[in-house]
């Protein structure tokens, strides 16, 4: 078991979850603790778990999996849930699910009745190594990805890597871009250890390890800077153009695991850092062609730019009418607060358009 001291929380990657997590439930009443998961959860996750003490006396609400329930009528789900079952401030809710799941349970705990007491078991690579840890929570309204949120500490992480074989290579991966990310903003030799892993035939005791490291890397950040002043946006790398290519392939009835869309934003931002920050083109383009062979293609075309930078202009770092970048001068260096012109923008667009031609 591996612990990391974080700002009001504790993330725990651990071997022994039931007795974790026993430990944890017995401060509070049978009947005020609460479980919230997802259909798919449910049946694969679960199970897992059921042997961690007074699991019986669990009462749990399910949510329809899939990014598509990450909304309102989901979170209202959740609170009639709670407040029919008696919920209240001295409760624990606990979250079982992907980053998803996560995000909608932590906002309805941290709401409801002003806020109780929540415990996150991320189930997908993507939930262990970012949205289960640093305190955003929330749900998309109007097109727009996370638009509805707060941040707000849980009690606890509890990471456990046997979760990650109920998840599909999609899924897989999809989280996976998120420790490419903390690589690129941080580390040369993470980035380095990622690259050199594996894919196609994991192997989840070096995962272990190497989760444990990307998570230090973004608790270091959260700490820093818990309400994302300053240093924390360094998180936001690809997240920028990424967000919005979320958002447009939500919009468009094709959605894209946000993983991928951030892989696909990385491309577009590394290109903003070589412009910007001076970042080696033969960085930009070796490090582009590698995401691309591990995520796929992504065709846009030069209509539709227009489009996506009127997403970005609804991202929450902005300033103002100016998008606001987080940019890489070099690996494992970051430049927070960069403004780009919508000209800029739109070379970065097409940069990622012909790349994947």
């Amino acid at each position: 078991m591996n612990n990391y001291p974080t700002y009001n929380a504790t993330i725990s990657i651990t071997g022994n979850l039931e007795k974790e997590l026993g430990h944890l439930l017995s401060g509070y009443p049978k009947d005020k603790i609460f479980l919230v998961t997802e259909q798919n959860c449910d049946k694969y996750c679960l199970p897992l778990i059921r042997q961690t003490p007074g699991f019986d006396h669990f009462k749990k609400v399910v949510i329809p999996s899939g990014e598509e329930n990450k909304k309102l009528s989901s979170v209202e789900k959740i609170w009639l849930f709670l407040s029919k079952n008696g919920a209240d401030r001295k409760s624990l809710v606990v979250n079982l699910g992907g980053g998803m799941l996560t995000d909608l349970g932590s906002f309805a705990a941290s709401t409801i009745k002003r806020g109780m007491d929540f415990v996150n078991i991320p189930t997908t690579l993507l939930a262990q190594v970012d949205a289960s840890v640093g305190g955003k929570t929330g749900f998309n309204f109007n097109g727009l990805k996370n638009e509805i949120g707060v941040i707000n500490q849980p009690l606890s992480v509890l990471i456990d890597t046997r979760f990650l074989h109920t998840i599909d290579r999609e899924n897989f991966i999809s989280g996976y871009a998120e420790m490419i990310k903390h690589g690129m903003i941080n580390s040369a030799e993470h980035l380095d250890e990622v690259r050199n892993f594996n894919l196609k035939n994991p192997d989840f005791e070096a995962l272990r390890g190497m989760i444990a490291r990307s998570v230090a890397i973004k608790d270091s950040f959260v700490f820093r800077d818990p309400n994302e002043r300053n240093i924390r946006k360094a998180l936001n790398f690809g997240h920028t153009i990424g967000h919005a290519f979320e958002s447009f392939a939500l919009n468009s009835h094709h959605p894209i695991l946000h993983g991928y869309a951030v892989a696909y934003g990385m491309i577009a931002e590394l290109y903003l850092s070589h412009k910007v920050c001076e970042l080696p083109l033969v960085t930009v383009t070796e490090l582009s062609n590698w995401l691309i062979d591990t995520y796929g293609k992504y065709s846009i075309a030069e209509w539709q730019f227009g489009e996506l930078c009127q997403l970005m202009t609804h991202d929450k770092k902005n300033e103002g009418t100016r998008v606001n970048f987080t940019l890489i001068p070099s690996i494992g260096k970051v430049a927070i607060n960069q403004n780009c012109d919508k000209k800029l923008i739109l070379e970065a667009l097409d940069y990622f358009k012909k790349m994947n031609c």
